[in-house]
């Protein structure tokens, strides 16, 4: 296995293990901004952010067939992607086969702006799915794709 395939795997995992996300008595406490996120290199945030995407599309393709206990662990994977994303986009973060383009920090305020409304609409499918109200569920995630493509057009070079 090639290196940078080992190390975005790597990434993967670590981007994707729940760093503080609490369920007492109905109640939930959202996950911290993972702790690894600070070490990392300008490569690795790279490879994080590429990973977690790719993990988001396929929760987001799959939502309508997901209930129980599949759905929350689908939105809080959300919650905790959409938490970690601003931090993935440090400044000097676009190398290698980083599709990010310096809109990003010309228009930082934008850029988590978005990050913050798919993170609000995650959370509420968070609380639908523990509510294992899948109705709702499905309808908090719906109004991620349309913030997904918002942010890659202003903020993604094309592919």
């Amino acid at each position: 296995m090639k290196l940078r395939t080992l190390t975005a795997l790597i990434l993967a995992t670590l981007v994707s293990i729940p760093t503080a996300t609490v369920y007492a008595q109905g109640e939930t406490v959202l996950p911290a901004t993972d702790p690894a996120i600070a070490s990392m290199t300008p490569e690795e945030f790279v490879a994080a952010r590429k990973a977690a995407m790719r993990e988001d599309g396929g929760i987001l393709r799959n939502a309508g067939s997901l209930s129980g206990a599949d759905a929350v662990a689908a939105a809080e994977t959300l919650v905790r992607n959409f938490t970690n994303f601003p931090h993935l986009f440090p400044e000097g973060s676009v190398v290698g086969d980083s599709d990010a383009l310096p809109a990003i920090w010309e228009n930082w305020d934008t850029f988590t702006g978005l990050f913050a409304q798919v993170r609000t609409a995650s959370e509420a499918a968070l609380v639908a799915a523990q509510a294992n109200d899948m109705a709702a569920f499905g309808g908090a995630l719906q109004g991620l794709g349309p913030l997904c493509g918002q942010c890659h057009q202003q903020f993604r070079a094309e592919d």
